[in-house]
């Protein structure tokens, strides 16, 4: 009875101890957030000497490592877990995202480059008007096709009253043109953009996009071209290489070494984005393959709290890289 008694006291007391620690924390949260946490501020610039190091586009500079968008706009390419998706949504909150748009910043990261969906588009123009310089590279969802007035609108509305300087052609439209030999109707996104006095690109995840480009001597400023390596354990088999790119399983650069050999011959800027392949190569072995391999500049989605190491990591590999393809910009 004595030992029966002893257990249950023991047990209430870990559980009481355990709810007044919880009440505790809560409590201490409050203060915190009544007492109001330091924000980062984008005006405390990386210092001088330890300088995210960029690279010229048109009259822009852009730093090597720019700010990829799709977890600030909650699109995780998480394969099958799909919790994935509501967890990034629930912590990346649009006061989040204001916080890791300024600490980029201050780590020298001068560029965010995303889709516009509405919501995380809201977030940018409020962190500009609250004194953010981050530059934008957009890609506009509208469709391209014959009627090119909703893209127009699109572009139009970027530029003119959000200052966007830069504009590309999203990849998950110049991929279908460019394979059902349409890749005119990507030269007529380019000018769009160029008309309305922008930086213009063109994105895609289909290597022939570029070819395609090229080919027709489409006046583009820049490629955004996925880039990475197999060689992780949920990589794909050769067997498994059906398209362009696959979520299940999770590739987006089919052919590395065929887009290694083609991007050695273009004298444009190279943008590759998925280097980490939606985060199954650590930073350090996707920005040095990226790197070394020709990309002048590099895509990549970060929480808050990767920022410091993976802009630390690409500072690194950028004072080690050893290329074949000269710098493009």
């Amino acid at each position: 009875m004595s030992a029966e008694i002893n257990r249950r006291a023991f047990l209430k007391g870990s559980l009481l101890a355990s709810a007044g620690g919880a009440l505790g924390l809560t409590a201490a949260g409050k203060a915190m957030a009544a007492e109001g946490t330091p924000k980062p501020d984008p005006a405390k610039a990386a210092p001088a000497g330890n300088a995210l190091p960029q690279g010229k586009i048109g009259k822009l500079q852009f730093s090597r490592i720019i700010l990829g968008g799709n977890l600030l706009t909650h699109y995780t390419h998480s394969r099958d877990l799909k919790y994935v998706y509501n967890l990034c949504a629930h912590y990346n909150t649009d006061d989040k995202i204001m916080e890791t748009l300024a600490l980029a910043e201050q780590h020298g990261i001068n560029t965010v480059s995303m889709h516009n969906p509405p919501g995380p588009m809201a977030v940018l123009r409020k962190y500009r008007k609250q004194g953010g310089k981050i530059q934008w590279i957009i890609c506009p969802t509208a469709t391209i096709g014959d009627d090119m007035k909703e893209y127009t609108e699109q572009v139009r509305r970027l530029v003119e009253e959000d200052g966007c300087e830069a504009i590309y052609v999203w990849g998950v439209h110049a991929d279908p043109l460019a394979a059902a030999g349409k890749a005119e109707l990507i030269g007529k996104a380019v000018e769009i953009a160029k008309e309305h006095g922008a930086l213009s690109g063109v994105g895609g995840h289909d290597l022939k996009v570029v070819e395609e480009c090229e080919r027709l001597k489409i006046p583009a400023d820049f490629y955004i071209k996925t880039f990475h390596h197999h060689k992780y354990p949920s990589g794909p088999k050769p067997d498994q290489l059906k398209g362009a790119y696959a979520e299940h399983p999770g590739y987006w650069c089919r052919d590395p070494e065929a887009t290694i050999e083609v991007m050695k011959k273009v004298e444009k800027p190279w943008l590759a984005f998925k280097v980490m392949a939606a985060g199954a190569i650590p930073p350090a072995d996707a920005f040095k393959y990226a790197y070394e391999n020709g990309a002048d500049h590099i895509l990549a989605g970060m929480f808050d709290f990767e920022i410091a190491d993976d802009v630390g990591i690409a500072k690194k590999v950028l004072a080690d890289a050893k290329r074949t393809r000269p710098w493009r910009s």
